[in-house]
């Protein structure tokens, strides 16, 4: 059944995280697998220099070229004087039936005349989550259409642990369908060492975990690095690197011993030589060459083409890189 698109959305809630989340998969379900380059122009946002309502309605009032519908997504619509928000009203009492216009909320509250004309000619989605019975209302409605099933017991935890912040819903989700697959059924001793520990840990700790296909062990220990050690995202991602990087020098280099691999890879010491040689052997050059791929993809991630928190990022690069060792096998 077609979903039905309407002229004007309007994506507000209290927590940036989730309205980020929202307003992203509302642009992708308008996109619905067209060219995003030639449907959306983006207006506004954190960084970014104030927008001229008057571009807004030029760019809502100019018909698509070679696609079905422009998207155009302005930011930080909470930061609209009333003058501005009079004249987008104005355009959606009378908006062209080829452009979709998504309001998202932040830099304030939204002027309610506006939230009132969205209401009226479009659709409005309130992503806060609320207290008490709401919050668990909320927690499992989005649970129900996740990647994994969490059983009672984990629902109960998992709701525990994240308290008000359900905007790492979504990464720890994805990290769960990582480790366990998709559709996997996941108990509270599954779900426990995702939720992070205490304490810092020495790099290769998280790296030897990853080379024995361990991931509940070695998202502990990321966890524990990022929170105790207070290792940024981008500082785990470099020794990851340097770790794969180590073994695609070594991959079809013809070196068989420890000496060799580390005269290659310019150490002094043959032991890390010695496990990066054995590492990579137990790989092979396809599985080295999808963990460098992965490597490459969470780096663009943290540097902003997802919304995802910089931890659920390398949370879910851990996951999948120790799976591959266990697909190996």
């Amino acid at each position: 059944m077609a979903t039905t698109v309407w002229p004007v959305y309007l994506v507000k809630g209290s927590d940036p995280s989730l309205v980020a989340q929202a307003a992203h998969a509302l642009v992708e379900r308008l996109v619905a697998g067209g060219d995003p380059s030639m449907m959306v122009e983006e207006f506004g946002g954190p960084g970014a220099d104030q927008f001229d309502v008057g571009a807004v309605i030029d760019a809502c009032t100019t018909p698509p070229f070679l696609v079905a519908r422009r998207v155009i997504v302005v930011r930080e619509a909470g930061q609209m004087v009333a003058a501005d928000a009079k004249r987008l009203v104005a355009y959606v009492a009378d908006p062209l039936p080829t452009t979709a216009l998504v309001l998202v909320g932040g830099g304030g509250a939204v002027n309610p005349t506006l939230s009132k004309a969205v209401a009226a000619s479009g659709e409005v989605t309130d992503t806060s989550v609320g207290m008490g019975k709401a919050r668990s209302q909320w927690l499992s409605e989005h649970l129900k259409g996740g990647p994994v099933r969490l059983d009672g017991p984990a629902q109960a935890r998992l709701g525990e642990h994240l308290g008000s912040d359900m905007g790492r819903l979504v990464g720890l989700l994805d990290t769960l369908a990582a480790a366990y697959g998709q559709g996997a059924t996941v108990s509270a001793a599954d779900l426990e060492p995702f939720l992070g520990e205490a304490g810092a840990l020495a790099p290769w700790d998280l790296t030897d975990a990853i080379d024995a296909g361990k991931t509940a062990p070695a998202l502990s220990v990321l966890h524990r690095m990022l929170t105790a050690g207070e290792s940024h995202p981008l500082v785990i991602l470099a020794l990851l690197h340097k770790h794969y990087r180590q073994m695609l020098r070594l991959d079809g280099s013809g070196v068989n011993s420890p000496d060799q691999a580390a005269e290659v890879l310019g150490m002094k010491s043959s032991f890390p030589a010695k496990k990066a040689l054995a590492q990579g052997n137990k790989l092979g050059s396809a599985r080295i060459g999808r963990a460098v791929q992965l490597l490459s993809d969470a780096d663009l991630d943290l540097r902003g083409s997802t919304l995802l928190p910089a931890e659920s990022v390398v949370e879910v690069l851990v996951a999948r890189l120790s799976r591959l060792v266990r697909q190996g096998r």
